[in-house]
């Protein structure tokens, strides 16, 4: 045996991690023995290994699921870092999402302050507008990370061709979130300049078009009190009776960290066809 070689009880030792856990990192190609005995199944670790399966139990302590702990030690230790932020702000705004769905349903229970106050809707002119995008199937919890992921992967690749995002992230809905079901989402970038597609990320042009949406504080980004937003466009819309010509959608124009709770973040959105945009067609 070579002295840099560790039995597997010695290496469980040395990094906190159990026999049991390292066969099932052994099986999901975290972390393989350096040398298994061919006759005896014996397994043995290169000292060399310690370092990353103590990176591996500590990711594992956040609760990260296995293919994202794959994700973050993919590359250097650079890569890991950014893998490892991004990762972490989702599981925080999916903390601040649960702490806000718990103070509107205590006030639900408690029925306490004033009736709720509608938010406003306003007609917003759109250009046509060149977009990046990723489509994913999702739920309510995983909608979070799964939107920051594809939009670190997106902003990437707009970099990488020299490509300028506009400073908006969107996500359009092409069917119902909930937390119990999942449905099929967009993310995109709007960008200026010349970009290839690439793996998953579609390059397609946004037409011009009016929306009806309702611009939504920081504060009130959560589930389910943001689909009061949804509500107030919808009960617009049909009032005024306008037809829905595409998808609804988030458009972010601000970054979490960078604002307060009382803040400008998000318009809620349905674009719509206008008697103005009827009278031009004709």
């Amino acid at each position: 045996m070579d002295v840099r070689e560790l039995t597997i009880g010695e290496f469980g030792r040395r990094t906190g991690l159990s026999a049991k856990a390292l066969r099932l990192y052994e099986v999901s190609g975290l972390l393989r023995p350096a040398n298994v005995d061919p006759a005896t199944g014996y397994r043995r670790y290169s000292t060399e290994q310690v370092e990353r399966a103590r990176r591996i139990s500590l990711l594992r302590q956040l609760d990260m699921p296995l293919a994202v702990v794959a994700e973050v030690l993919a590359g250097d230790d650079t890569e890991a870092a950014i893998r490892l932020e991004r990762w972490w702000q989702a599981q925080e705004a999916q903390v601040n999402s649960r702490r806000g769905s718990v103070e509107y349903l205590r006030q639900q229970l408690t029925q306490g302050g004033p009736p709720r106050i509608p938010y406003p809707v306003t007609l917003l002119d759109r250009s046509e507008t060149k977009v990046a995008c990723i489509t994913r199937d999702c739920d309510q919890q995983s909608l979070v990370p799964t939107t920051l992921a594809c939009a670190a992967e997106i902003g990437a690749h707009l970099r990488a061709a020299q490509a300028q995002p506009l400073g908006e992230r969107w996500i359009l809905f092409h069917g119902h979130v909930t937390p119990d079901s999942e449905a099929t989402v967009e993310i995109g970038l709007p960008f200026t300049g010349t970009v290839e597609p690439a793996r998953d990320i579609a390059i397609r042009v946004e037409p011009a078009q009016t929306m009806a949406a309702v611009t939504v504080p920081r504060g009130d980004c959560f589930y389910p009190k943001i689909m009061l937003a949804y509500d107030d466009v919808q009960d617009h819309v049909r009032a005024a009776a306008l037809p829905v010509t595409g998808a609804p959608r988030e458009i972010y124009f601000a970054e979490w960290c960078d604002i307060g709770d009382d803040d400008p973040f998000v318009h809620v959105a349905v674009p719509v066809r206008t008697t103005t945009m009827e009278s031009e067609l004709r």
